[in-house]
């Protein structure tokens, strides 16, 4: 039985788009995949601890090798709740709507949360960087209200698949996968409307071998 985490970063669930194509996905995984476990987290309601003062304090004791105060163990509790959670799983899905150019705030607060030394990445002299997330696949379903295709003037503003492969493949993803429905907004409905469902096949497709 496999372990599947499907993380949500839009708040307009039953008007998003990332959601749709993400839904569809999951409709279709569970017929092929029966057994396996799937778990939903969706961002803007989970109660995702701080990163504040007490766990950037909570971090930096544990990096300094120092003892912890009890505030600080507390903080730090809560952030290695969201890591093992995360690491836990054996695939996931990410739905993401691209907002200013890059992500939805919370979905960052949820990877501040995820990528700390020592759980999810390491660092050595030797061998630089190293991510500990390993040898497990990746679904990213990307909705946008305009284009940004590749070669074109636009592609510059695409904040979120830049940053979204690159701190993915920093924790160690390699298997990354991606479901771009655009636009959304710049066509007008009709054209949003199509995209969506050209991408809910699309998504049924890779449903069968992920």
């Amino acid at each position: 039985m496999g372990r599947l985490l499907y993380i949500l970063a839009s708040p307009r669930t039953r008007r998003s788009h990332s959601a749709a194509v993400a839904n569809a996905f999951i409709e279709a995984y569970k017929q092929y995949n029966p057994n396996d476990e799937i778990t939903k987290l969706n961002v803007f309601e989970e109660s995702l601890p701080a990163f504040d003062g007490p766990a950037v304090e909570a971090k930096y004791t544990i990096l300094h090798a120092k003892e912890h105060s009890q505030a600080q163990l507390n903080a730090w509790k809560g952030v290695e709740g969201i890591i093992e959670q995360f690491k836990s799983a054996d695939k996931y899905l990410l739905a993401v709507p691209m907002w200013n150019f890059s992500i939805p705030y919370r979905l960052k607060q949820y990877i501040d949360l995820l990528v700390q030394p020592g759980y999810t990445f390491t660092f050595s002299q030797e061998k630089g960087y190293e991510g500990l997330v390993v040898g497990k696949p990746l679904l990213v379903v990307y909705a946008r209200g305009g284009r940004y295709p590749p070669g074109s003037d636009a592609e510059a503003f695409d904040l979120q698949i830049k940053y979204v492969e690159q701190i993915f493949r920093f924790i160690g993803f390699e298997d990354i996968k991606s479901i771009i429905i655009e636009p959304t907004l710049q066509a007008g409905p009709a054209v949003a409307e199509t995209n969506k469902n050209v991408a809910i096949e699309e998504a049924r497709k890779l449903a069968l071998d992920f």
